[in-house]
């Protein structure tokens, strides 16, 4: 008998592969972001703008800016929805969940070790090593700011959105501001509708539930398992699910809620442990949400390693699972939705009141720095390195950690 002949498969289509291969690069730049995309939501859109945008080309600014406000829309984290929204248009769900892994694991694993470790950590000579990176970020987001208004602002409409945008978050800096702009900005350029072009042939709008559904069952199903169980790991999950569900506005807004709740009435942390634990998120790459992670792992220390373990998995499950489950929901009709020429011109206004938004956090993240030479001069030339286009940020961020490090 003749030995049988081994079966060559074909190789996948050229199309198929090129998909791969640039599904790979992208996941690789997600991976380079959450090690160096220090600074909050505002930072991670200049790295995000420089990186995703002008070098490699994934998106146009116009939809980054796009996909940024309808995730501000929502609660939830918002650069992790942003970015997660990313890989989703370009490859799918699978890629979407990969990307969201990969963009949160860093910052999660260092704070569940913090939580973890909390008694053992030197806090001063933490802030002695990042206490360069602060203004390096203030300088990332002022270079946002100016790429964005370069790029969506073209008409006095838009600049007078940004302007009044910009004060109102300034001066006003509640939850409920942000959202509210957003939405009144749309809503004073959806008048020119009839100035968008009509589409001929528009793709019918399916929505399709089942995100919507599943987010709201998970909700209704951890509060009554959490009621009726009294599990503590149950319990917890609820309370940051809960959270993540309904806080608008990014880790800013989470921390007084967190401390609310888990300090002044459930006692699971004491203040300093908070803030010592809040300091050091801020001083991360990636997800500020993480911070949740933190907390988790501190309100299970009576349970010994494991559970804190488990408590810091289930702090990391609970803050992000809402905001994802969300914006996969709106993610797959968003595109059909803009076919329609109220959405699109209603467009025009939320970008520059974006714009007018990240203008205003300028201002807001430089206001805590100590009032030194040195951070201004690190926020001016940052700026202008980027300006140049000749470092890559995780260069300069490194650097600054280099620089905290090594000089007195």
């Amino acid at each position: 008998m003749e030995a049988d002949t081994p079966v060559q498969l074909a190789p996948p289509p050229r199309g198929v592969r090129t998909r791969r291969v640039r599904g790979i690069i992208f996941l690789k730049d997600v991976a380079v972001l959450g090690l160096t995309a220090f600074g909050g939501p505002q930072a991670h859109t200049a790295m995000m703008l420089r990186l995703l945008v002008d070098k490699r080309r994934y998106l146009t600014s116009a939809e980054l800016l796009e996909l940024m406000a309808l995730c501000q829309v929502l609660p939830g984290p918002t650069s992790t929805q942003t970015i997660t929204a990313i890989g989703f248009r370009l490859g799918g769900p699978n890629l979407a969940y990969l990307t969201l892994l990969i963009w949160m694991l860093p910052s999660v694993c260092i704070m569940a070790v913090a939580g973890l470790s909390m008694s053992y950590l030197d806090k001063a000579q933490i802030a002695q090593v990042v206490r360069f990176v602060q203004p390096v970020a203030v300088g990332f987001v002022a270079f946002s700011a100016y790429k964005i208004s370069e790029k969506v602002i073209h008409t006095k409409t838009s600049v007078a959105l940004l302007v009044v945008s910009a004060w109102s978050m300034y001066f006003f800096q509640v939850p409920w501001v942000l959202p509210l702009l957003l939405l009144g900005g749309g809503l004073v350029t959806t008048f020119r509708y009839r100035k968008m072009p009509v589409v001929r042939e528009k793709q019918p709008l399916r929505i399709e539930w089942a995100n919507f559904v599943l987010w709201l069952a998970v909700f209704l199903a951890a509060a009554l398992l959490g009621h009726y169980t009294r599990l503590l790991p149950v319990r917890l999950f609820e309370n940051f699910y809960r959270n993540g569900s309904l806080v608008f506005g990014g880790g800013q807004v989470l921390a007084p809620l967190f401390y609310t709740e888990f300090v002044e009435f459930k006692g699971y942390l004491s203040g300093p442990e908070f803030l010592s634990g809040y300091g050091l998120t801020q001083a991360l790459p990636g997800p500020n949400f993480a911070f949740a992670s933190y907390v988790g792992a501190l309100a299970m220390r009576d349970y010994g390693i494991g559970g804190q373990v488990i408590g810091a998995f289930v702090g990391a499950a609970g803050i992000f699972m809402p905001g994802t489950l969300l914006i996969f929901f709106l993610i797959r009709f968003w595109d059909q939705l803009k076919q329609y020429r109220v959405v699109k011109a209603s467009l025009e206004g939320i970008n520059a009141v974006s714009a007018g938004l990240v203008c205003a956090a300028t201002f807001l993240l430089y206001h805590p720095l100590p009032d030194t030479n040195w951070n201004m001069v690190l926020v001016v030339v940052t700026f202008l390195l980027l300006l140049w286009d000749r470092f890559p940020s995780y260069v300069l961020v490194l650097g600054a950690l280099l620089a905290g490090a090594l000089l007195p």
